[in-house]
């Protein structure tokens, strides 16, 4: 029995990266002869053999052979192979291409034979951000965009594809490798209908909607929810009605039910999706953080704190506006909510105030604005405008 050691934990090996992933497979036994060595292993496999052990994934090649399996693999620079004694085998390419840094399919059909390999190549371009993609990777991802083959996709395996994505160090890529060959549809027509919409004024914005929140993930890039927000917080945009055109008044409130669908038709879980909502209908709030009224920060601080996204939703914030003039430090917004819920969080009804109902709440609201305008400096709210004043920042911006 030989096992090797195949895919991606090889290519990291070689790279001199960390593993994540494990996968084997399995040469020179039948399947009785590996559960007979390894009793503990789990059958997971339901059209083929697969067994689960330590976490890790053993298999038999397809094609019949070790070198007919490389073959049959996504990229050239996943098809290797690596047995217990050190001995490498690869793909005819793919040593020469991981060092060129080139993500190559295997064969003309590599995509056409599992169209989800469309989204892992992109996924690959955002998690090895030297490498670039071969001429025949992008023709074979044009020849399925927006493919009943690419629809016909089971929805967690893309939106699993996606997370992935986002927890990379330039989850940036993984939308323009998908734009630069039309494959955001059919699964993401939010961020289709993104392209070509200028994001803002030119004095603030040089880029359309999907190049600002390209930009935007980097800056949140090492959480996929924090990533995911990036991509969701202007999607708002793409609904501003031309005429007023590069003002987005009201993209807020417009995102929100984009931003929802697009979470919800990648079957994520709960989490993404609130996140996807809160983003874009929170984002210019938490931006305008510190000119708020009292009662506008309690407002949105109990809003954040109700979905847990307090701390996400400042961070985003801070990195949406980051390069612009007068945009606040890093952690600079985010340490003064964090000061405003402590102040908050001391709060508490007395007796006679509680439960009756409305007249609690709105007592509890009013103690907490009070609490608030203690712990800013005397001067500190004078004048100041609230959450629908955007006279200090871009309009729609």
């Amino acid at each position: 029995m030989r096992i090797h050691l195949v895919g991606g934990a090889v290519r990291d090996i070689l790279l001199g990266r960390p593993l994540a992933d494990r996968d084997y497979l399995i040469e020179d036994a039948a399947q009785s002869d590996f559960q007979g060595r390894y009793p503990t292993a789990r059958l997971v496999g339901k059209s083929f053999p697969v067994f689960l052990l330590d976490g890790a994934e053993y298999a038999w090649p397809r094609g019949g052979s070790l070198e007919a399996d490389l073959t049959l693999r996504d990229l050239t620079v996943n098809a290797l192979a690596l047995d217990e004694r050190g001995m490498l085998r690869a793909h005819p390419r793919a040593l020469s291409d991981l060092q060129a840094r080139v993500l190559r399919p295997c064969s003309p059909t590599s995509l056409s034979d599992d169209p989800l390999r469309v989204f892992r190549a992109a996924r690959f371009a955002a998690q090895l951000t030297d490498f670039a993609p071969a001429p025949e990777l992008l023709q074979q991802m044009r020849a399925l965009a927006g493919s009943a083959a690419l629809g016909a996709l089971a929805a967690e395996r893309v939106g699993r594809e996606v997370v992935k994505a986002l927890a990379a160090p330039r989850p940036s890529r993984f939308l323009e490798l998908l734009e630069a060959t039309g494959c955001l549809l059919p699964w993401m027509p939010e961020l289709e209908a993104c392209r070509g919409v200028p994001a803002g004024p030119p004095r603030w914005h040089d880029k359309d909607v999907l190049g600002h929140l390209r930009d935007v993930m980097d800056r949140a890039a090492g959480d996929p929810l924090d990533a995911w927000m990036a991509l969701t917080h202007d999607l708002g945009k793409a609904a501003t009605p031309g005429d007023i055109l590069p003002a987005h008044h009201g993209h807020e409130q417009a995102g929100a039910d984009p931003a929802r669908a697009l979470g919800l038709r990648l079957r994520l879980s709960t989490a993404f999706v609130e996140a996807g909502e809160t983003a874009a209908r929170e984002h210019m709030t938490a931006r305008r953080y510190p000119e708020l009224r009292p009662g506008t920060r309690v407002d949105l601080l109990m809003r954040l704190e109700a979905r847990g996204l307090t701390t996400r939703t400042f961070r985003l914030a801070e990195a949406d506006a980051a390069g612009r003039p007068g945009a606040p430090g890093p952690g600079e917004l985010l340490r003064l909510a964090r000061r405003d819920l402590r102040a908050v969080r001391k709060v508490t009804l007395p007796p006679e105030l509680r439960d009756q109902g409305e007249r609690s709440g709105e007592a509890l609201r009013q103690l907490r604005c009070e609490a608030l305008t203690r712990a800013r400096r005397p001067h500190a709210d004078a004048a100041l405008p609230d959450a629908s004043d955007s006279a200090t920042l871009p309009p729609g911006s």
